[in-house]
Formats: C-alpha cells, structure tokens, sequence
C-alpha cells in the first residue's frame, strides 16, 4: 500500500484544532506509515497544541479581517500574499495525496493552493453557520462534511456529507474512570463537581460570573474545575486552590474534566456541543452573543428543545442564574433526564466517517474494489 501524506489545517482556538487532530489520529490508526503535516497560523495555539499531540506544522503569516479598521486590516493583503506563497512553497515540498481543512485562518490559503493543484481535499464544517473560509473553499472542495442539517444554502448540495463533528476518541468512554480522575485533580470523592468552559481563549462573561458567583457555589458545597481560558488566566489565577476552586488556563486531560464533573457550564460553540452530547453530563449552555448570526444559541438550542440542556442567555445572568442553577442542583431526576437526553443526540461515529471520506479521496473507487480481493 501506498505510503500516503496527508496534509491538514485548522487553528485558531481548540474548536477548529482538536477535530484536525481527531481526524489524522483515525487515519493514522488506518494507514501507520503515512505522514501527517498540519499548516497553521504562526501566532496562534495551534503552533503550540499540535506538536504537543505528535504531529509537524508548519506556520503561515496569516489572520482574519476585524470589523473595524486596524493596523492589522492593513496588513491583511500582505500576509494574505505571504500566506499563498508560503502555502504553496509547502504544498509543493510536502506533496501531498490529500488536504483537509477544519476551519481557521491558514486553512483558506492552504486548501485554495491544494485544489489548485489539483490535489482532493475535504472540509469539515462544525457550525450551523459556515465561517467565511469554508464559504469560499467550498467551490474547490471535492467532499464538505458537515454536523447540521439545511446547510444547502451555503454549500453545493451534492458535496455535503452530514457525519456529525469529530470529537477526542478518549471521551467515548468515561464512565469508569471518574475515581481517577477526581484523584487526578485533587477532588473530594462525594463531593459536588462543577466543570466550567469558557473555550480555549476563555470568555469574560462566564469568567465574571464565576467570580461574582464563588461565595454562593461555596454555599451550595460545590467544588469546581474552572477553565478560564489563555486570556484571562493570569487575572483569575489567584483564586486557585482556595474555597474548592482549581483554575486552570487550558484542560489537556478533557476525559478527566468531564469524568470528573457532576454538572457542565459551557460555551456552545460546535466542538463543544458535541462533546457534551457524547459525555452526556447535564449542562448550562451560556452562548456566545458575539458570533456570526448568533450560531452558539442556535447550537444550544438544538439541545434544549429537544429537553436535553438548560441555557442561561448572557443578558439574563445576573437575574437568573442563581435561581436556575440551584434549581438543577437540587434535583438529581432533572440531571438524569438531560444526561440521558444529551447523549441520545450524539453523533458518535462522526471521526469514522470523516475518515471513511477522506479515503475515499486517497484510494479511488477502483483501486479500493481491487485492494479488497
């Protein structure tokens, strides 16, 4: 067989990072003599979370456009140029037998320098609205998997794949390991978990209202795991390991948060909502309001409307957080009922068939009939 390679791209915060890097796991399981390169932008996590996951990448200068005007709107043409260049500088030393993009800045000039070379590639689409890359990649892509229904209207609809969102292979099953991993994080055994995410850069909602909410989750005996994110972690560092509290900046070990924990305070970002549906712990969905036609609410409301998760609009906290949250404390039938429910929407084979996709676009048809001989 054939030793393929196999290039991949998606970065910028862990939602467009860990689908990537779930996806080459898989393949790399199906084909272990092929070699994997993630392209990334230079600045962000990816260049930090990839290699620390076993794989190269490879840095392009590279960013989005901001709404308002910038320096770095400014800039945008030149990194633009320096980024298709560079891409192509890579596509061209790699030679690679397949590009997959899972969102993010540098996978829109990777994948646009992979089709025009004529290379097959496939894009992932996490939300129930496509960011603009995946938007303008989507002419030149051979193959667009996608976690949503009714997304025809921004996708051609003879590509579309709907395979769900690739998650980490180690939350597919947690349920035996909750002892370890409440050793794990120097938890009370008995004792109340409450995990909170705010996404891999952190929100400065939920970290105000985990700060102005401590003296009442202390009061409720409730100790908790809070992921406050890179931005904020050296502001709220300082309530670390006081009153039942374990700050941390990034959770590298997310089959042992969600072991851990009784209860979930998240974001509703895409990667996010997948994994909770699979972990099937109960959930307080508080979405993010600044994001393209408002598609965290949308997310999460895909979940509670089919009696599966609270949500908790960021407008609405300080009016109602505590009252609903004590509410769901206080009733262990309400958490079996959304745990149960949550994890009957999970989509737990996405992984597979994204990769299943992918080789098809390594191994045509043909070839694969004969290989099966």
């Amino acid at each position: 067989m054939k030793n393929y390679k196999i290039i991949l791209s998606g970065g910028g915060t862990g939602g467009h990072i860990y689908p990537a890097v779930a996806i080459a796991n898989e393949l790399k399981s199906r084909f272990p003599d092929a070699e994997f390169l993630f392209v990334g932008a230079k600045d962000r996590m990816e260049m930090e979370k990839v290699p620390e996951v076993g794989y190269n990448i490879k840095g392009l200068w590279v960013s989005g456009i901001q709404r308002k005007l910038t320096l770095k709107n400014l800039m945008f043409p030149f990194k633009l140029l320096s980024s298709l260049w560079n891409a192509r500088k890579i596509i061209k030393s790699f030679k690679p037998d397949v590009a997959i993009g899972t969102g993010g800045f540098a996978s829109g000039p990777l994948l646009y320098i992979a089709a025009s070379n004529k290379i097959p590639s496939l894009i992932q689409e996490q939300n129930s609205y496509p960011g603009i890359t995946n938007k303008l990649l989507a002419k030149k892509a051979q193959k667009i998997c996608v976690a949503y229904d009714n997304l025809e209207r921004f996708f051609p609809k003879d590509k579309i794949i709907k395979t769900g969102n690739p998650v980490r292979q180690d939350l597919l099953d947690i349920e035996d390991k909750t002892v370890e991993a409440k050793n794990f994080f120097n938890l009370k055994h008995g004792k109340y978990t409450l995990l909170v995410l705010g996404g891999s850069l952190g929100s400065k909602r939920i970290n105000e209202l985990i700060e102005q909410k401590l003296d009442f989750l202390d009061t409720q005996n409730i100790q908790i795991i809070w992921q406050c994110g890179k931005l904020y972690y050296q502001q709220y560092k300082i309530y670390g390991n006081t009153n039942n509290v374990q700050v941390y900046e990034f959770l590298n070990n997310m089959d042992f948060a969600y072991a851990a924990a009784d209860v979930v305070i998240s974001r509703a970002g895409a990667s996010s909502v997948s994994e909770l549906c699979i972990v099937g712990k109960p959930v307080v969905f508080i979405p993010s309001p600044n994001v393209a036609e408002d598609h965290q609410t949308k997310n999460a409301m895909a979940i509670v409307n089919n009696d599966a998760a609270m949500i908790i609009k960021e407008e609405d906290l300080d009016a109602d957080f505590e009252n609903k949250f004590s509410q769901l404390i206080a009733s262990p039938e309400k958490q079996k009922q959304l745990g149960e429910h949550i994890k009957k929407l999970a989509l737990v084979n996405a992984t597979k068939q994204i990769a299943d996709e992918v080789e098809t676009l390594l191994i045509p048809s043909s070839q694969s009939e004969e290989t099966k001989k």
